[in-house]
């Protein structure tokens, strides 16, 4: 088949990449020079540990498994099976990692829980005060502002391939056919339209009452640290934003110690990866409210940076940029993915909220059984 793929994230690059390795030719095009959006502003964990049981875990089990085998052709997606850590400190907190750990599938997470001294053992760079950590041996990264350029160059070496940059698609035409903004019409067999947060125009004409919603994040990175952050790191806060840690001690932890006013406000979380480079990639924030502001709160960066340095028991190092995103999410959360036949031969595919990065290779994967590729 030539299938025709919508959005240069890496939705869809990784539908772009099933479709290929299934045999077919593809042609993907995107609005921009190169994908901007949530695909390349993000931590590019592959994040299992705080992922709800069922359907959503076995995605990530599958997508994880799925990263690291083209991980292997394509080295330059900097793929690092690091695992995660996320440090306790005052037994509300150690509770909620007990109770995950006593759950049936914590084996499958990689899930331990490990003492203070065993904590440092595994990631020297956390110097700070905590009473034990709760480590996900599955939890993973990649390259987030580089890994589409990586998987693009791989696909192109296929000869069945295709990037058009700088198009941006204004109308979906008869069975397995689109027209550009540049009047050019493409057509192939099937349309898959992996389109991101970018809800408006074409995709609120084909799907007017899509079940997704907007949220925007703030993040920044930090110079090189100077030493090696052996895995991603999480603190506690992260138990309230993951359906994993739902249940009776996490709303122990939510009545008993509330979030400091900052992190309350903003719906934040820490999360901490290290980039091939060295820097850190911290964050995050959560707004759902629109219309969103055009600047970012220093606030919450305040926030961020001293939960990390209390963590590393250092200071960071100098911030080089900072930055705010915005993902589809679906609007009922504990859905995957927004699938939906919006045209004859055409499919939106869309709303995966944060779990874009972590999920997108299995996505992608259902979405080819599914149509039959």
């Amino acid at each position: 088949m030539r299938v025709i793929v919508v959005g240069g994230g890496v939705v869809g690059t990784m539908h772009a990449w099933q479709a290929v390795e299934r045999g077919h030719e593809v042609v993907q095009i995107e609005r921009e020079a190169e994908a901007r959006g949530a695909s390349l502003r993000n931590f590019g964990l592959v994040w299992v540990g705080g992922r709800a049981h069922g359907e959503e875990l076995g995605a990530a089990l599958r997508a994880r498994e799925l990263w690291e085998a083209i991980a292997a052709r394509v080295p330059d997606l900097g793929f690092r099976a690091s695992g995660s850590l996320t440090p306790v400190r005052t037994a509300r907190e150690r509770a909620v990692a007990e109770e995950a750990l006593s759950r049936p599938e914590a084996a499958a997470r990689g899930h331990r829980l490990l003492t203070a001294a065993e904590t440092r053992a595994l990631n020297p760079a956390l110097r700070g005060e905590f009473t034990a950590a709760l480590h996900c041996e599955r939890d993973a990264q990649v390259e987030p502002r580089t890994a589409q350029l990586a998987l693009r160059a791989a696909l192109a070496g296929s000869g069945r391939y295709t990037f058009l940059p700088g198009r941006e698609v204004r109308e979906v035409l008869d069975r397995g056919a689109v027209r550009d903004d540049h009047g050019q019409v493409h057509r192939g067999d099937q349309v898959v339209l992996c389109t991101g947060a970018w809800l408006g125009g074409l995709v609120r004409e084909l799907a007017p009452r899509l079940p997704v919603r907007r949220v925007r994040l703030q993040m920044m990175q930090t110079a090189p640290l100077g030493e090696t952050l052996t895995t991603s790191v999480a603190d506690a806060d992260s138990f309230r934003y993951y359906p994993a840690y739902a249940g009776g001690a996490l709303d122990a932890l939510n009545s008993g110690q509330p979030q400091p006013e900052v992190a309350a406000a903003h719906r934040m979380q820490l999360l901490m990866v290290q980039r091939r480079d060295g820097g850190l990639t911290l964050g995050d924030t959560h707004e759902y409210a629109q219309p969103f502001g055009f600047d970012v709160a220093e606030e919450p960066y305040a926030h961020v940076r001293e939960v990390a340095e209390s963590l590393l028991g250092r200071p960071l190092p100098r911030i080089v940029r900072r930055w705010a995103g915005v993902y589809a999410q679906c609007t009922d959360t504990t859905r995957l993915v927004h699938r939906e036949q919006v045209r004859e031969a055409a499919w939106l595919v869309t709303g995966p909220g944060g779990r874009g990065m972590t999920c997108s290779p299995a996505i992608a994967e259902q979405t080819a059984e599914a149509l039959g590729w």
